[in-house]
């Protein structure tokens, strides 16, 4: 397991997951219910943690949080499914009809 990312919001920590596990990539939140140590811990150390538990998927965990951070663009380009020809809107990341992942 390798850390991937730390924050003080929590909300950003369970984004980056929820991101990354539509690109299928596992993901760990420690430190989740450590906040209330805060001041006998140091801040930085009671901060959620998300951990990657495939350290071969790291370097593109890191891409796609970046891409998606510190890119101008708000969505994806559209996508067609490949089980179903089903066109889509980039903000998908899977498809309506059939279910099929778009980053399968």
């Amino acid at each position: 397991m390798k850390k991937i990312y730390t924050s003080p919001d929590r909300l950003m920590v369970f984004h980056a997951k929820n991101v990354l596990a539509s690109y299928n990539i596992n993901c760990v939140i420690k430190n989740e219910f450590v906040g209330g140590a805060a001041g006998e811990l140091p801040f930085n150390e009671c901060w959620p943690e998300l951990w990657i538990d495939n350290e071969k998927k790291y370097e593109k965990a890191i891409k796609i949080l970046d891409n998606i951070w510190f890119s101008g663009e708000q969505t994806q380009p559209t996508w067609t499914c490949t089980r179903c020809d089903e066109k889509l809107e980039g903000q998908f990341t899977a498809c309506w009809r059939c279910g099929e992942s778009r980053y399968r």
